[in-house]
């Protein structure tokens, strides 16, 4: 659930503000709401700081300057900016080389078919009003050529006849002329050498750093910490001789902000956000719905402080989803064999342990889905004693009928928590109004995409949920405005509410697609069959690729799908935008210089 947040204005001496800052710091509670726009040498002395440490990182996790193995670093960093810098600056000259080369590559290739030369030499016979030019002419109009001047064929290739034009005049060729290189031939090869030489030294160079890299980011953390206090300090509003602060806390955390602003002899004021507040959103739930916390970092979205938490929601269907979505017991294990592995080798490092139990989550639901529908590896290749839990499932017709059954169900629980919230007001009409739409939608979809005969109370379901919409919506006083208003809304999003209810039988597709990209190769690996130690070697390689591929796309295919179902059909029904931003207290960073 989203935390009720408060509103704290603090009041200190102007003398004291960065010892109440660094005081707010420890007691990290407080969301700092900046009076003014926060400026000054130290703030950008610092964000210089965290730049160029940040860009060391970035260059020494490049996969270019990998190592293998672990190299041993001094513990102490005595001089950690002139590294960063020194690394920054290597990167730099690494890249000139590696485009200078490139273009000496792109020349020497032009110029190979020409053989060598000096063109010092060339330069000093045009000194002596002899003009020498470079052309590439199609080898068909060499012959029919009639200058006067010496036309020399140096080399024909693909057609094309490079050919050195020697005149006393100024004469001009209505074909490719080609700008003479500032070397020769072999000078440009020797300096190609020289170039992939040092650039290979500088790459050795930086590399001997990769093992700072950690460090780095542990002095980047706390030098970003030391710029939230600085920014702090520099964002305070000031009048005469006091300084004030002001940010938000999550309610239960108003007496201890009361005592400690006691202890430190502050000024302070707690009341509730009023609407022209920015109030940062925390939410908390139980740990078994904090499962999902990972997803919503990796799509970097946080409902806004007024908005709704979907936590719960969104766990249960898309646990559904991802079992749908990705459909086979044997791809299920897999990802539970390999959670496992990666909880043994880095759990001890995450102190977040949540990706690796809604991993276990979403490997057991490919698994029980896989089992119902008998698909492991895919399904033509199995015995036909192995039969499934739900032969029910096994038919499009059915499974596509449960997807629309998903989606009604999913769409109706965003109306019927809507109206919750809005009841006891008449306005809840409205919401239930949509949950009967969406069901005609539901029965209408079965008609329209499953051939299914449509209910005789069907229209009813239609005409009643279109009666609440239009008087309900907006159930002002003026009947006239509130039926105009609620008609508005009806046109404007029945046909919405229809499509997304179809818009479920995505989990139907999508995991269809991966029991026939599984069965497509299992049947490739037959074929080919295990008769020779060849064939069968063949046929094992057929069979890893294919699954490996399936087993890479599968998870991409719930981030498209099983995730957008929840982000944009369901939040567009319950109303939630995603406008907010995280509560991010200001506290201290791990101390690493």
């Amino acid at each position: 659930m989203i935390v009720l947040m408060k509103k704290a204005f603090i009041l200190m001496q102007a003398k004291d503000a960065k010892g109440s800052a660094a005081s707010l710091r420890r007691l990290g509670l407080l969301h700092i709401e900046n009076q003014n726009q926060p400026k000054g040498e130290d703030l950008l002395s610092l964000h210089e700081d965290i730049s160029y440490i940040d860009k060391a990182a970035g260059i020494l996790a490049s996969p270019e300057f990998y190592v293998k193995g672990e190299v041993d670093c001094d513990k102490r960093l005595k001089d950690w900016r002139a590294i960063v810098r020194h690394i920054a600056d290597l990167k730099n000259r690494h890249d000139q080389l590696e485009e200078y080369s490139k273009n000496l590559f792109d020349r020497i290739a032009q110029w190979d078919a020409w053989g060598d030369f000096d063109p010092a030499h060339v330069k000093d016979i045009g000194r002596n009003g002899v003009r020498v030019k470079f052309y590439r002419v199609p080898a068909k109009d060499v012959s029919g050529l009639k200058v006067d001047a010496i036309l020399k064929v140096i080399s024909v290739a693909a057609g094309m006849a490079n050919c050195v034009l020697i005149s006393k005049k100024d004469i001009e060729l209505p074909y490719e002329e080609l700008a003479m290189p500032a070397m020769g031939l072999e000078s440009m090869k020797r300096r190609l050498a020289e170039n992939r030489e040092m650039t290979e030294q500088i790459r050795n160079e930086i590399r001997k750093y990769v093992c700072y890299r950690h460090r780095f980011l542990l002095i980047k953390g706390a030098f970003e910490k030391e710029l939230e206090l600085h920014e702090a300090v520099r964002g305070m509003g000031r009048s005469d001789e006091m300084s004030y602060i002001s940010g938000y806390i999550p309610f239960d955390a108003e007496k201890e902000l009361l005592e400690h602003a006691r202890k430190e002899k502050w000024g302070i004021y707690v009341r509730a956000t009023t609407e022209d507040d920015n109030v940062p959103t925390l939410v908390r739930n139980p740990k078994w719905i904090a499962l999902i916390s990972p997803v919503f970092k990796l799509i970097e979205i946080v409902p806004g402080y007024h908005e709704l938490d979907i936590s719960l929601w969104f766990l249960i269907f898309l646990s559904i989803f991802f079992g749908m979505l990705v459909g086979d017991a044997g791809y299920g294990l897999i990802f539970l064999i390999l959670t496992l592995f990666a909880q043994f080798k880095w759990g001890k490092r995450v102190s977040n342990k949540s990706v690796f139990f809604l991993s276990y989550l979403m490997s057991l639901c490919v698994i029980v889905w896989g089992v119902l529908t008998g698909t492991f590896f895919g399904q033509q290749w199995l015995p036909a004693w192995v039969r499934p839990l739900a032969p029910a499932l096994r038919n499009d017709k059915t499974v596509e009928e449960v997807c629309f059954l998903i989606g009604a169900v999913h769409l109706s629980i965003a109306h019927l928590w809507r109206a919750a919230l809005k009841a006891p007001s008449l306005k809840a009409l409205s919401d239930i109004g949509w949950t009967v739409i969406l069901w005609g939608g539901f029965f209408l979809a079965r008609m329209l995409v499953l051939g299914e005969s449509f209910p005789a109370f069907g229209k009813w379901l239609f005409i009643v949920g279109m009666v609440l919409v239009i008087f309900f919506t907006d159930p002002r006083k003026n009947i006239l405005k509130g039926v105009a208003g609620g008609f508005g809304s009806l046109l404007s999003s029945v046909v919405n509410s229809f499509t997304d209810i179809v818009s479920y039988v995505r989990l139907f597709a999508v995991g269809l697609a991966t029991v026939a990209v599984a069965d497509s190769f299992n049947s490739m690996a037959m074929d080919v069959g295990f008769g020779t130690v060849a064939a069968g070697a063949l046929a094992a390689l057929i069979l890893f690729i294919g699954h490996t591929l399936n087993i890479l796309l599968a998870p991409m295919s719930v981030l498209v799908h099983g995730v957008r179902l929840n982000v944009l059909e369901f939040c567009s029904h319950i109303d939630i935008k995603w406008t907010g931003f995280s509560y991010r207290p200001l506290e201290g960073g791990k101390q690493a210089l």
